[in-house]
């Protein structure tokens, strides 16, 4: 009887896994922060969506009836968005601190594209990644976009940024007078918990009043004090 419990208890936990859309578990981590608002329909930003579902850090909530912006430079991308994510606003474009033009990077593993030129030579090694091609996309700073498709009056609970690599630059076209979330996910895949302070990315954060909350391989969630 005993073995039979342990089995039943490997396969919800399966189960459990399996709600989850992220690369790392970051939707479940989040949702934590949101467990006693039940029903509850939010709103998020997602600079770097790459896909409706994979590796999505909003799907989860997508799915709870919360809604959203999605933003995401690769060509073509916004096609499935439209689709699978009707509610949300699709942008097809690139987000930096001024607006303008920037040689974008595409890769033959999509999560991998980028425009930062030094992170795509490391990554065209051709084993087993290599770029297909790169394009000319038009970037705007991330305040601008908020104040052009964010609705009056809405807060935004949490921001999801993953740009491979210019995620800081991110962070700094944002007016966080005005668009302050409760909390902000970033991918800094050097950061050090031994040495927080190392990354220019919690710096930047913990300066203009967020605690970090959740560390995770790739992502860092902080939360606003």
């Amino acid at each position: 009887m005993k073995s039979i419990k342990l089995f039943l208890l490997k396969i919800l936990e399966l189960f459990r896994y399996k709600k989850s859309y992220s690369q790392d578990g970051e939707d479940v981590a989040l949702l934590a922060f949101f467990e006693n608002k039940k029903g509850y329909r939010g709103f998020f930003v997602d600079v770097g969506a790459h896909h409706p579902t994979r590796f999505s850090n909003t799907m989860l909530f997508y799915k709870k009836g919360w809604r959203g912006i999605n933003i995401d430079p690769t060509p073509g991308s916004m096609r499935l968005f439209n689709f699978f994510r009707s509610r949300d606003k699709n942008l097809e474009i690139g987000i930096s601190s001024t607006s303008g033009n920037m040689k974008f990077h595409c890769f033959n593993e999509p999560a991998l594209n980028t425009f930062d030129e030094q992170v795509a030579q490391e990554r065209n090694t051709g084993n087993p990644y290599f770029v297909i091609k790169t394009v000319d996309v038009p970037l705007f700073p991330l305040s601008e976009i908020l104040t052009e498709n964010v609705p009056a009056g809405q807060k935004i609970d949490f921001i999801s940024i993953d740009v491979e690599g210019l995620d800081l630059m991110v962070l700094k076209s944002n007016d966080w007078k005005n668009y302050a979330p409760d909390f902000v996910l970033v991918e800094d895949v050097k950061f050090s918990i031994q040495h927080p302070t190392n990354s220019e990315i919690y710096n930047f954060l913990v300066e203009n009043g967020y605690k970090i909350v959740v560390v995770l391989k790739r992502t860092l969630i902080f939360q606003r004090n």
